[in-house]
């Protein structure tokens, strides 16, 4: 399946699981404020760029180096922030550097090399913390089902008119099968369900909500420990060996979040926040 195609099932998948849960309270389609309209296109933009370079990446790197790489965000959530007036928690550096050796030590085994797919999975980490940051900025102003919502159909649409785009100029990566709409949905469906249902509608909605009350630089931090789910969930659903190398990883992980944890809370925004789902 392109990852154009996957991406754009995926989410949209994520937006419609959505759609029962939203009432009254989300203002779904009542904005507030032009501008603010504005963001939320910006905000859904944003999370297509970061997707789609990340997944398109992968064709031509490794999941270790892309996962090692796509964690670098932690390093650049910070930095953006310095741009918004962010000062930087106390320890909060020491949390990233705990963190990034631990990425690196989970996923040492994949060679980095300096490949065009590494390359566009890099651009999309910083894309990431751009994502990371803009959710901060808009969680005061909207409910958590409305950002996800739009967000979520805003990156689907755009995925869907590149892919359409790409696949009639016929510009696809020779990487990926020329194969028809529904010999690749039938033949990625289980991956397409799983993105759509678990990574979109439950975890990139459980982050939107948790943002309210959790700063951007400890957020990132608490997102690298993926690798450690990862680690762990090799271990138990592929048999996967564990390495010291590994588990070394995942504790320098671990250490990083309860470092941020318990160094940094949110500042009070002067704006009143809305912690409707």
């Amino acid at each position: 399946m392109h990852p154009l195609l996957f991406n754009s099932l995926r989410f949209a998948l994520g937006a419609l699981a959505l759609l029962p849960f939203a009432t009254h309270k989300s203002k779904l389609f009542r904005p507030a404020k032009a501008s603010w309209d504005m963001k939320l296109f910006l905000l859904g933009f944003i999370l297509f760029i970061a997707a789609s370079l990340q997944q398109i990446g992968m064709l031509w790197t490794g999941a270790g180096n892309a996962g090692f790489i796509t964690g670098l965000y932690v390093v650049f959530v910070p930095l953006i922030g310095l741009f918004r007036g962010q000062k930087p928690a106390k320890f909060i550096l020491l949390a990233i550097l705990f963190a990034v050796t631990g990425l690196w030590l989970i996923n040492q085994n994949s060679g980095l090399d300096a490949s065009f797919g590494n390359l566009l999975v890099l651009i999309s980490a910083i894309f990431w913390a751009s994502h990371v940051q803009m959710i901060d900025r808009l969680t005061t102003r909207h409910p958590s089902l409305r950002l996800a919502i739009w967000q979520y159909g805003i990156c689907a649409t755009l995925s869907l008119l590149l892919w359409m785009a790409t696949h009639i100029l016929n510009i696809l990566p020779h990487h990926t099968a020329h194969q028809s709409f529904s010999a690749a949905l039938r033949a990625g469906i289980i991956p397409v369900l799983y993105g759509g249902l678990g990574s979109v509608a439950i975890a990139y909605t459980l982050q939107l909500h948790a943002q309210k009350k959790v700063a951007p630089a400890p957020a990132s931090i608490i997102l690298c420990l993926e690798a450690v789910f990862a680690l762990l969930g090799g271990w138990l659903l592929l048999n996967e060996k564990l390495s010291l190398q590994s588990l070394g990883g995942a504790a320098a992980l671990f250490a990083a979040m309860l470092i941020s944890v318990f160094s940094a809370q949110k500042k009070i925004s002067p704006h009143p926040v809305s912690n409707n789902l």
